[in-house]
């Protein structure tokens, strides 16, 4: 039987029950000796024997035992089992008593050789030592029938037991094979499980990257265009966008410190979601952009999961409605809380889109995928002329306690 591969090898029963085996056959070999010893037969016949028998213990230790191991129906099984029958019949010819080292012999044919051929090999092992015995030493028909009957009694139960044997081989090849087959799915299941994470690791690292990192410097880059066209006319106004770049310029590095530490973001740190959203809307008011902020139902602690979705998806709402809705655009924020659920709305007034037309951009189906991970739903509603409609519906457990009852901000 030839080995699996990986650790059903190392697992493998045949494997565990082999030295036996080398203790049946050791055993067998000494008392077949002794037998041969005791044998009624002269002296030098018994001498014969013995010296012919000698040879079969060194043929066993030093090629049938690796055959053995090797596996079945191999050129140097046969070449075994050839020579092992070769030095085992003509001292089974002169000494009868040899004949019980067929015992050994048997479930070696059938552990190396297909049915057919180890019947074949048994038969010879069987027939063969009666018959050149009886030839030889012409005994008397009594002695001759019963040394048939037991030689037929021999084969009948080698057949039995070689049966078993193929059977447990067999049995154990087909476990080392699908413990082989396991042990490489497994592999496959791991592999692609760590693919997996590592996809969604990314894909997760690029949403909070879009939705923070990324609005961060598009902000900046607006305000470096603002100062740039204040600074011959307008150096207050210059001043005040300075100010506001290095504010964004501060939330940009606590957003990243807290992307790296695997943190809350930086609104969340230490603030409830309505505080969150209020110093949200803060930053892009006063003036025509402002935005407000509405709570209703009693306001609670969330899991983080939800908050983060909740505020991200106002940040990508907000950016959203920098960027395109137009000047003199104003949005409003909703958050509304019950029991089941907790619903973020976000309106503005802007010049709107076609939902339907093809789009290019990350923020919106980020913004979906965030609130499905968490088992929500997103929803964008808008046309052209007419504003846009951002809700994410977040499902939430039963509330416990009191806890923050937010106020119109």
């Amino acid at each position: 039987m030839s080995p699996p591969a990986g650790g059903a090898r190392e697992t493998d029963a045949w494997d565990r029950s082999f030295r036996p085996w080398d203790l049946y056959f050791g055993v067998v070999w000494a008392v077949t000796l002794i037998f041969t010893i005791a044998a009624p037969n002269s002296a030098p016949v018994r001498a014969t024997a013995f010296t012919l028998f000698l040879l079969l213990a060194p043929w066993y230790v030093w090629f049938g035992r690796a055959e053995l191991m090797r596996g079945p129906d191999s050129r140097g099984a046969l070449v075994y089992i050839y020579v092992a029958i070769g030095l085992f019949v003509p001292p089974a010819v002169l000494v009868g008593e040899m004949r019980s080292a067929a015992f050994a012999l048997v479930p070696q044919c059938f552990m190396l050789l297909s049915m057919s051929r180890a019947m074949w090999a048994v038969g010879v092992l069987n027939a063969v030592p009666v018959i050149g015995w009886a030839l030889w030493w012409r005994p008397d028909g009594e002695a001759i029938f019963f040394n048939a009957l037991f030689s037929v009694v021999s084969l009948a139960f080698s057949a039995v037991l070689g049966s078993w044997i193929i059977r447990i081989i067999e049995q154990s090849a087909e476990r080392a094979e699908l413990i082989a087959e396991l042990e490489a799915s497994r592999e496959e299941v791991s592999r692609l499980s760590a693919e997996r994470g590592a996809l969604a690791e990314r894909e997760r690292m690029s949403r909070e990257i879009h939705d923070t990192l990324a609005q961060g410097f598009t902000s900046l880059l607006m305000l470096v265009q603002a100062v740039d066209s204040e600074l011959e006319r307008d150096l207050p106004g210059a001043r005040r966008h300075l100010d506001l770049m290095a504010d964004t310029a501060r939330r940009n590095l606590a957003e990243a410190r807290a992307l790296v530490a695997g943190g809350a973001p930086a609104d969340l740190n230490g603030n409830s979601l309505p505080d969150a959203l209020r110093r949200l809307a803060a930053r892009h008011g006063p003036g025509p952009a402002e935005v407000s902020v509405e709570v209703t139902g009693q306001a609670r602690a969330l899991a983080p999961a939800l908050e983060v979705v909740a505020l991200r998806t106002c940040q990508e709402a907000l950016s959203n409605t920098a960027r395109h809705a137009g000047a003199g655009a104003r949005a409003a924020i909703s958050l509304a809380y019950s029991d089941a659920a907790l619903c973020v709305r976000i309106r503005d007034t802007g010049r709107g889109f076609d939902v339907s037309a093809p789009s290019g951009g990350y923020g919106l189906s980020g913004l979906r995928a965030r609130a499905a991970e968490v088992g929500g739903s997103a929803e964008v509603r808008s046309a052209p002329g007419d504003g846009t409609l951002v809700a994410v519906h977040l499902p939430l457990p039963p509330p416990s306690s009191p806890s923050l009852t937010g106020s119109p901000a």
